[in-house]
């Protein structure tokens, strides 16, 4: 299974948007634990939002059903657009954990875009701009299967960055690799969301949501908690766990 969606970014005079994507009442039970529960909120275009919280707040789970690989026990799970193709095409995930095919560089990226109806001269054009932009272009023939872990979740991203979704969703991108891949991977991030993707990303870690967030939704034990723009989160949080969460108080 690929970790990205098919499809290409949003452009001006094609089909209307998928954004926003509105979560209401959302829960999620498994062989009977109860792990996100009445969880409500907006995904707008723009901002890049962090969803943040301790290990097993349900961070990645909520990144699931929002990607659409998880449907959730109760609520609903609304996008703009109804057309189910058009909401799979304009959206990509990475992993923690990148799912890669046991191919080469080049091939992980190709497969996806020839499963998109890309024509061969524009496939060329997206896969040499994704490998420069991720630092990948002397690994272009290299399998993919040994790479570094740093260099698996860059090919991951160079493959999100070439079906130019118009919402990303990662998933703890930099939780398994080293300080310095773990910057660079933040600049690409970032590059993303300058470019115009709407960026959802989870993270446990204070200082990269602080470095990264636009808005910040904090989430804790299932439920989410709040919804704020990142400087007033960082600086006022409203609610008890979250300020507790930010003084170091509650595992990260």
């Amino acid at each position: 299974m690929l970790d990205s969606g098919a499809g290409a970014a949003l452009q001006p005079g094609s089909e209307a948007s998928i954004l926003p994507l509105h979560l209401t009442g959302v829960g999620l039970d498994i062989a009977g634990h109860r792990l996100l529960d009445g969880v409500s909120f907006e995904l707008k275009p723009g901002p890049l939002t962090v969803i943040l919280g301790a290990n097993g707040a349900g961070k990645s789970l909520l990144l699931k059903i929002c990607h659409g690989l998880l449907s959730p026990t109760r609520g609903e799970v609304n996008w703009q657009s109804t057309a189910s193709a058009q909401i799979r095409g304009r959206q990509a995930m990475v992993f923690q954990r990148p799912v890669l095919l046991r191919r080469s560089v080049v091939a992980n990226i190709d497969y996806v875009l020839r499963l998109q109806g890309v024509s061969k001269p524009e496939r060329q054009q997206r896969i040499a701009a994704s490998l420069q932009m991720t630092g990948l272009t002397h690994l272009q023939h290299r399998g993919a299967r040994v790479l570094s872990g740093g260099e698996q979740q860059k090919l991951a991203v160079a493959r999100a960055w070439a079906v130019r979704p118009e919402i990303v969703f990662l998933d703890e991108p930099t939780a398994n690799i080293d300080p310095a891949a773990t910057v660079f991977m933040e600049s690409l991030i970032k590059r993303f969301s300058a470019a115009g993707t709407k960026v959802v990303l989870t993270s446990h870690d204070l200082g990269q949501a602080s470095r990264l967030a636009d808005e910040v939704l904090f989430l804790h034990q299932g439920q989410l908690l709040e919804q704020a723009p990142a400087q007033q989160f960082f600086a006022r949080p409203e609610n008890p766990h979250a300020r507790a969460f930010l003084r170091g108080e509650l595992p990260g």
